[in-house]
């Protein structure tokens, strides 16, 4: 392999040299290409049942509010118990839930309620599992290695999706829904042993317990750092006026109907495999801000043409397109938290974070399908959408000046510094 396809390709390294992280990695992939099949289900029988664009998009708001309490407490616990215990613990619940909505779909007339009471309980545990599985993965691999761990992860995500949506999509059409939700519910079991493996991930030393200063600690830091404030900012804007999924299953009738609703969920994941395959230069740019925004703005770029397509093969086109700037934009997003985030601060600040990348997007459902009620229709919300998320890109770029400026050596060498002193006052604590 010649010099300059090495610097592009992925670095698999973390893979042979961690066992931990293969067993995290193996357990993730299998129990999110389950969870995307649901992914794409649930919304596809609230619109069965209601035929109403609104409705499907009131699925985010069940899913926001019990994130914005849960994810500082996750955060909180991850920076005080074993992680592993706590993402295994999650993980469970989370099979529970799944459970619920097999026997829910087995009734002859399934509870829409009960569709967003699951959502609001997923949405619960996912808020205290994500920040511990965040806080985690640093802790299983040598720091040189976090590039490469991100891409590998955010690979995985990216293989979940493109193969478990459109496999959604045949099972929708082809078997009843109970089936599609006993698929993921096996998944779980996979997950679980993985999980199970491996080795505990103890707390910082000295670490804070939970409670509502720790929780205003993480949040003093994170507003203290202008260049973590940029990637909550850049991404919140760019998901809630371009994450249009909630009228996917409108947008598919139009398109080719039910077979063809698996392969709009899955698009996106097209382009970020692409740009995540491709990300070997990434470990060698540093202006991470920057990279940032720029994504931000192409992002909404493909979601303007989503909306003005009109065929199915360039909306599938647009959608691969802006999924392969987000990637880019996540990338250096997560090496922006990864490389300058203290360790004792480290679940707390992925409570922030997961209230950023998720905020976004659930709101984007609620202004989309509301968008859509109105004389714009399905697809102009969409691509109105995406001339905000433009111009709101832009408007943080000049409002940012910090973040456009942000270069990653500075990061890392302040989390060094934050480290160490975080250390010597442990020390200090218990008389060491």
């Amino acid at each position: 392999m010649s010099t300059k396809r090495r610097r592009l390709s992925l670095d698999l390294s973390p893979l042979r040299t961690s066992r931990d992280f293969r067993l995290v990695f193996t357990g993730g992939v299998v129990t999110a290409f389950g969870s995307f099949i649901s992914y794409v289900t649930i919304p596809y029988q609230v619109a069965e049942l209601t035929k109403n664009p609104l409705m499907v998009g009131l699925i985010g708001v069940c899913e926001l509010l019990p994130l914005l309490i849960m994810s500082f407490v996750g955060g909180a616990l991850a920076d005080y118990i074993d992680r592993r215990l706590l993402v295994r613990g999650s993980e469970f619940a989370l099979a529970l839930i799944c459970g619920i909505l097999l026997v829910n779909s087995l009734s002859d007339e399934p509870h829409l309620w009960l569709l967003y009471v699951a959502a609001f309980l997923t949405a619960a545990v996912a808020g205290l599992q994500r920040p511990a599985l965040d806080a985690m993965l640093p802790r299983l691999v040598k720091p040189e290695e976090l590039p490469a761990v991100m891409s590998l992860h955010s690979l995985g995500m990216q293989f979940a999706q493109l193969f478990g949506m459109p496999l959604a999509g045949i099972l929708l059409a082809s078997f009843d829904l109970a089936w599609v939700y006993a698929f993921d519910l096996l998944t779980f079991a996979v997950s679980l042993i993985c999980l199970t493996l491996v080795k505990a991930v103890p707390p910082p030393v000295a670490a804070d317990r939970p409670s509502l200063s720790s929780v205003v600690t993480g949040l003093k830091y994170a507003k203290s750092r202008p260049e973590l404030l940029g990637t909550y900012l850049v991404d919140i804007n760019a998901m809630f006026f371009g994450m249009p999924s909630a009228l996917y299953p409108f947008l598919a009738q139009s398109l080719g109907g039910p077979k063809v609703l698996g392969l709009l969920y899955a698009a996106p994941a097209v382009g970020s495999l692409i740009a995540t395959v491709g990300s070997g230069w990434t470990a060698r740019v540093h202006r991470h801000g920057l990279m940032v925004l720029i994504a931000a703005a192409f992002w909404g770029v493909g979601i303007i043409g989503v909306g003005l397509s009109g065929t199915l093969w360039l909306t599938l086109f647009c959608l691969a397109f802006a999924g392969a700037a987000d990637m880019v934009s996540g990338l250096f997003r997560m090496i922006i938290w990864n490389q300058t985030i203290p360790d004792h601060l480290r679940g707390r600040l992925a409570g922030i974070e997961m209230l950023s990348y998720t905020t976004g997007p659930l709101l984007g459902q609620l202004r989309a399908g509301a968008m859509a009620r109105t004389g714009l229709g399905v697809t102009g919300s969409i691509w109105m959408g995406g001339v905000l998320c433009v111009a709101g890109t832009v408007a943080l770029a000049a409002a940012l000046p910090r973040f456009v400026k942000y270069n990653g050596r500075d990061g890392m060498a302040l989390k060094k510094a934050a480290d160490e002193e975080w250390v010597a006052t442990a020390d200090a604590r218990t008389g060491r």
